[in-house]
């Protein structure tokens, strides 16, 4: 990672505290609504990661293979690209 690591790493670092918190929900018996607002607000902050992962990935390693000129490299690159945003989307 290049230009998003150091966002990437703190936004992971506040998710880390995140789900402790959640599972200290858990042990503590809270509402289950309670619980589950949480884990969906955990879920939406590691997909924030997962984009600024994906971003670098198109910004430095598919734009390195465009300028090589190498047809094979591109393709490969844009083919890992698509399985990328494939699994984002699942």
């Amino acid at each position: 990672m290049h230009k998003n690591r150091d966002a990437a790493l703190n936004r992971l670092k506040r998710l880390e505290g995140q789900v402790r918190g959640i599972a200290k929900m858990i042990e503590d018996d809270r509402y289950c609504v309670d619980v589950l607002t949480q884990i969906a607000a955990a879920r939406a902050a590691l997909k924030g990661v997962e984009k600024l992962v994906i971003d670098d990935h198109a910004a430095h390693c598919i734009e390195d293979a465009l300028a090589s000129g190498d047809p094979q490299d591109q393709r490969a690159k844009f083919t890992e690209l698509l399985d990328l945003l494939d699994k984002a989307r699942g």
